[in-house]
């Protein structure tokens, strides 16, 4: 009997230290990484340039974690711009002060200044990607950020035998702050790119690039997850890889119900995860990306990069000088192929029915597009170089966004400080007009001004986002910092309250961060404003922020901590 004791007190223990072992392996960790930004020589396209770059890599490091994991980054600026990084995507619950865009939640930190973010990826799954948010660093100061499921948990897909990322970029041969800083100088457009890229490379179709071409393995028989992230700077772009099917499991760190596709469209700052199986005869195929661009009459970067699927199997990959067969090249979208692009935004669900916000607190139609100002009276014309002598503008609701410059939103917000912004951004256009039609060119110059949009925590928004035809329709990627959002609908034309209410998918729309408003057409989006802090909404071509195509929602705390924003951190940079 006692011996039967003590062997039941014995299997009781080992149970116990099993179960605890289980349970500490699913503990949530803590991440600790320092970034170093610094100039570091690339070489691109022949030519060597001193690269903007996080501990010298060109892209950046990727960061894995899991689902419930904290990320503790400290950031050091050693280059000679000032620089913030954002967590796109990261809803940052509480934690505002870590989520990155200068002037909105921080001040920049400025060269020799450290400053460290700290949050909590909460129920996010999936690809998102860091990169700076400052001026257009971004351009080459970025990277991904992989979110694995919690300890112990599965996809909600077979486990893919590998996982390879695919960081889509934008290359100047010239430093990109040049290249804005003399298009702000002038009111033109900005020089375009000179290259797309695969994790930082050009590819095969470009000079002196096809030795570090990527190389994606694959093997018969096998299905890998891509995860597809649109790190350029400018561009809609279409993806596609030659005789292959993809299957989309996933969006902006949230799956997605499954959907076979032969091209993706991402806008800058969208991330979509594909299944892709070696089901072809062994070889080496193409992967390629090339613009989506739905602008009229405006210069374009109309080159295509590529990295190479290659079959292990495929014959002479070993050979002494390099493999003998050339890849198939995929056909790729026409630049300007509206409906491929639009098929593949409408085709996106949530895997399950899903708890939609239906009683609407806050119904909001903002328009978003382009402008002209008049040449100021005391401007040299040379400062004037857009159509006719004018300087391009941007704006939301004939609003174009001034970020401040001694302050920012975030900290005047929390601390009440008057003359930093105002709280007066517009529900609704200020005048009503054939948004998609031939616009009166009175409307073109918008007012310009730092105005948010108040919002009580826990409301209910519903915003119709608008594009015009002011100066050009275009395609934007609208993206809301510190929330997902349902997409519901998108259409062309003006957006009609009566008849386009009924396209509303209530019952499995997809969430997202990012948000691509067709040309000449609208999107729906809905969300809960359970986040405090003050969150910038912006399209994520960098040249229309920079021309002020954004603004501000100020949400209130709601009651008690946790739902207050978190205290700033004792080293949040100063101005």
């Amino acid at each position: 009997m006692e011996a039967l004791n003590s062997s039941s007190i014995f299997l009781l223990g080992l149970c116990l230290l099993l179960a605890s072992s289980t349970m500490s392996l699913a503990e949530p960790k803590t991440h600790n990484h320092e970034f170093v930004i610094q100039a570091t020589p690339v070489k691109r396209l022949c030519k060597t340039h001193n690269t903007i770059t996080v501990n010298g890599e060109y892209p950046g490091p990727t960061l894995e974690v899991n689902n419930g994991d904290t990320l503790v980054v400290k950031v050091t600026n050693k280059a000679q711009y000032n620089v913030t990084i954002h967590w796109h995507g990261i809803r940052q619950m509480r934690t505002g002060w870590a989520d990155g865009p200068e002037f909105v939640t921080q001040c920049p930190i400025r060269p020799g200044g450290s400053y460290t973010y700290r949050f909590t990826i909460q129920g996010q799954e999936g690809t998102l990607w860091w990169h700076a948010h400052s001026s257009w660093l971004r351009a080459t100061v970025y990277g991904a950020l992989i979110i694995h499921p919690r300890q112990g948990d599965m996809y909600p897909f077979a486990k893919p035998k590998r996982e390879t990322t695919l960081l889509l970029g934008e290359w100047w041969d010239a430093n990109p702050i040049d290249v804005v800083r003399q298009a702000t100088r002038t009111g033109a457009a900005p020089n375009v790119s000179d290259t797309y890229t695969i994790n930082g490379q050009p590819g095969d179709l470009y000079k002196c690039s096809s030795k570090e071409t990527v190389i994606v393995p694959i093997d018969s028989g096998e299905t890998n997850l891509l995860r597809v992230i649109n790190a350029a700077l400018n561009q809609p772009l279409f993806f596609t890889v030659a005789n292959h099917k993809l299957t989309v499991v996933g969006a902006d760190a949230s799956y997605t119900k499954p959907f076979t596709t032969t091209t993706l469209m991402l806008g800058p700052g969208q991330t979509t995860d594909v299944l892709i199986t070696g089901d072809q005869p062994p070889s080496r195929y193409y992967l390629a990306a090339r613009a989506y661009f739905s602008a009229q009459n405006a210069a374009f970067d109309n080159t295509t990069t590529t990295a190479i699927l290659e079959y292990k199997s495929a014959p002479c990959t070993n050979c002494k000088n390099g493999p003998s067969t050339k890849p198939v090249m995929p056909r790729l979208p026409a630049y300007n192929d509206t409906a491929t692009a639009s098929a593949f935004t409408t085709s996106f669900r949530s895997p399950r029915k899903v708890e939609v916000p239906t009683e609407i607190d806050e119904s909001l139609f903002f328009t978003i597009g382009l402008g002209l100002n008049n040449c100021p009276k005391n401007f040299h014309p040379n400062r004037c170089q857009g159509p006719n002598g004018t300087r391009f503008t941007a704006s939301m609701n004939n609003v174009s966004f001034v970020l401040p410059n001694n302050i920012s939103v975030l900290q005047a917000y929390q601390q009440k400080i008057p003359g930093v912004f105002t709280s007066d951004f517009p529900a609704n256009p200020p005048r009503q007009f054939d948004y998609t039609g031939n616009v009166s060119r009175s409307l073109w110059q918008p007012n310009s001004g730092t105005k948010g949009y108040p919002l009580k925590y826990g409301s209910k928004v519903q915003i119709v986002l608008q594009d015009t035809s002011i100066v050009t329709p275009e395609n934007h990627p609208i993206h809301l910092h510190g929330y997902d959002f349902y997409i519901l609908a998108e259409g062309f034309g003006n957006f009609n309250a009566k008849s386009d209410t009924q396209k509303f998918n209530l019952v499995d729309p997809p969430l997202r961060n990012t948000v691509s408003v067709p040309v000449n057409g609208w999107a729906v989006i809905r969300f809960v404003a359970d986040n405090p802090g003050a969150w910038i909404m912006h399209c994520h071509l960098d040249v229309h922020i920079n021309w002020g195509l954004a603004m501000v929602f100020l949400v209130d705390n709601g009651v008690g901590e946790l739902q207050s924003i978190e205290p700033p951190p004792a080293d949040l940079p100063i101005c």
